[in-house]
């Protein structure tokens, strides 16, 4: 979160850019600076992590086409010009290429900080998709994210690795919040297609007319590759595929019929929303529906996937932990069963969530996970479930909870962890075979 982004500042005036790098360096940027575009090249890569800030009318390559060149490397890479000359035609010019915007000389200080601040917040977020995009498609990376040693997941991980083999298009479905689209990446990473596009479209974020362009086109000028051309040979994710008119329905069966077996395209349909008294097939026209669900895989709530409500709680807690600076919370007996017990309307996302407060809240000393936990859930209803479970769930979950705290606290020190829980090596070694847990995953 409190990354530094880097400036780089190229200008052929010593004092200009020293002074340019001093402001910057007060105002939180890491600087560094270049006399000449040929220098700065070198060191400037695609997944630079930081902006550019250039002179124009430098000697050899001038900024003009050190921007052409930075465009052509990394067209993410946000580039502020400079010019001492007021060239009201350069300055379209530079836009137009891509720069990120344009500064006149003599100019204000504070107007460069908030230029950088844009400009470094834009490049942030390029950087952080990237790194999104490329550990989506990472099959093994994806798999890890599916965190939990329940039946219930262990089935899911099966089922991708088996139906990521299949040609057949795939039904995705499930509670909000479990994971649907996580899988549907999961799905393309696994299979023969891993190396195509992955396309994803939501059916719920457009109106109709504009759906049924960006998934069939004509594109006009401004719009990009239809997504059906797009996903050529890869997969084609559609979200929230309930909400398909009966028109966009009609021309993706069309779609799905003129590509043959097997198909080139796949599609993994995922659906989002269930109204009480409608199912998914009185949603979609049943030819449509036939086709999509070839193959289905359903996610399990949260609420009954048991002690993986623990593992997650804990392994979430930790990782918002190491983001903030400061020690995980750590659950009791009580909070442990308010969480095996909560309902979960909102399920993996919730949870998430929960984490996160829990962690900023012990940060500063305040407030308990049973709070929390129960405070999120009263607009679903009671804080608790009325369905119980038997006491030797709580007393192994509870067990498994209090084993990972520690070795977590301990980083995996065996010994550590036998003399704080008063445990033999033999039997805590067996509980951790029982449980799943391994010493290497502290360490």
């Amino acid at each position: 979160m409190g990354r530094l982004m880097k400036v780089a500042i190229i200008d052929d005036e010593e004092d200009m850019r020293a002074s340019i790098g001093q402001w910057l360096a007060l105002s939180g940027f890491d600087t560094e600076t270049f006399g000449t575009a040929e220098e700065a090249l070198k060191a400037l890569t695609a997944d630079y992590p930081g902006v550019v800030v250039s002179d124009i009318r430098m000697p050899g390559m001038d900024g003009m086409a050190l921007l052409k060149r930075l465009t052509s490397l990394d067209p993410g890479l946000p580039v502020i010009l400079i010019t001492g000359h007021g060239d009201v035609p350069m300055a379209v010019e530079a836009m137009r290429i891509g720069a990120f915007d344009f500064l006149e000389k003599p100019f204000n200080p504070d107007r460069m900080t908030e230029l950088a601040k844009r400009a470094t917040g834009q490049r942030r977020l390029t950087l952080d998709n990237r790194a999104l995009r490329r550990e989506l498609s990472d099959a093994g990376t994806l798999l890890r994210r599916l965190v939990g040693a329940s039946p219930a997941m262990e089935r899911l991980r099966e089922d991708i690795l088996d139906l990521g083999q299949a040609d057949g298009h795939v039904l995705i479905d499930g509670e909000t919040g479990t994971g649907k689209t996580l899988v549907a990446h999961a799905l393309h990473a696994v299979g023969p297609r891993a190396l195509r596009r992955f396309v994803a479209v939501s059916c719920a974020a457009y109106s109709e007319d504009v759906l049924a362009r960006r998934l069939f086109g004509p594109a006009g000028e401004a719009d990009p590759l239809p997504a059906v051309e797009e996903a050529r040979g890869g997969t084609l994710c559609l979200e929230d595929v309930e909400a398909l008119t009966p028109p966009l329905q009609a021309r993706l069966l069309a779609f799905i019929e003129s590509q043959g077996s097997p198909p080139e395209t796949r599609v993994a349909a995922i659906c989002n929303r269930h109204l009480p008294d409608r199912t998914l097939e009185d949603a979609l026209r049943p030819d449509l529906y036939y086709r999509l669900a070839a193959h289905r895989i359903v996610l399990p709530p949260l609420r009954a996937r048991g002690e993986d409500i623990l593992t997650l709680f804990n392994h979430y807690a930790a990782d918002f932990a190491e983001e903030y600076g400061c020690a995980p919370p750590e659950a009791g007996a009580m909070e442990a069963a308010q969480l095996l017990q909560a309902p979960w309307p909102g399920n993996v996302r919730q949870l998430v969530t929960i984490a996160e407060r829990a962690v900023l809240q012990a940060r500063r000393g305040a407030g308990s996970i049973t709070s929390l936990v129960m405070a999120d859930n009263e607009a679903a209803g009671p804080a608790l479930t009325t369905e119980g479970k038997p006491l030797r769930d709580y007393v192994e979950a509870f067990e498994r909870m209090l084993i990972d705290n520690c070795m977590r606290r301990h980083r995996g020190s065996i010994v550590a962890v036998m003399e704080e829980l008063c445990l033999p090596r033999r039997t805590l070694n067996e509980k951790m075979a029982k449980y799943g847990m391994q010493r290497s995953d502290y360490l």
